[in-house]
């Protein structure tokens, strides 16, 4: 049976590295392409990095009940994931992997129960994860104190998820979500 991987974190946690690594092992991880009502940014396409469709598009969509989960962001701001790509991956034989914020990665997991393995991963401290957002340079610093505001309520929300990463040295880390997923996968139940 394929089964789904949920990961959650707050912003430089070091979750999409730890994605991209679990993603080169062999354990048949397909990425699932999230839906947003953004526009596209710079070489961005549909159906590559994200399914872009209008506010209006993705509201209609909430209305058929199209999504596992969904959040409006912002105003007309919308990000969810689509059950139609979702089933149609786990159809082909393929496991799935999430990369959702923490009330998307609960959502999945509700949906899916043990069918889910939700993984939350977790900076040693706001101390680190401030020095992390702040040596990326990508961000201003009103940015990394908004991502350190949301990372404390992220943080809050860890107990919720079936097993939680502290990503303190990467190597141990990584090595962690390997053997916790292909545990998982490996599981006949």
């Amino acid at each position: 049976m394929t089964k789904c991987i949920i990961f959650s974190a707050p912003s430089g946690s070091g979750k999409s590295t730890i994605i991209n690594y679990l993603m080169e092992q062999g354990l048949n991880l397909h990425f699932s392409i999230s839906a947003t009502s953004r526009p596209p940014r710079g070489q961005e396409q549909d159906g590559k990095e994200y399914f872009f469709f209008s506010a209006d598009e993705f509201r209609e969509k909430i209305a058929r009940d199209e999504f596992i989960e969904y959040e409006e962001v912002y105003e007309d701001r919308f990000y969810g994931t689509l059950k139609s790509e979702v089933y149609q991956r786990l159809e082909r034989g393929e496991n799935v992997v999430f990369d959702v914020d923490v009330n998307g990665g609960q959502d999945i997991k509700a949906h899916f129960g043990n069918r889910a393995l939700s993984l939350f991963i977790q900076p040693p401290s706001i101390e680190e994860l401030r020095r992390r957002l702040e040596n990326r340079g990508t961000d201003s610093p009103e940015v990394i104190n908004d991502r350190i505001a949301r990372a404390e309520y992220e943080l809050s929300q860890a107990g919720k998820f079936d097993r939680v990463i502290v990503n303190d040295r990467l190597d141990e880390a990584l090595a962690e979500a390997h053997e916790v997923v292909r545990h998982f996968l490996e599981d006949p139940s």
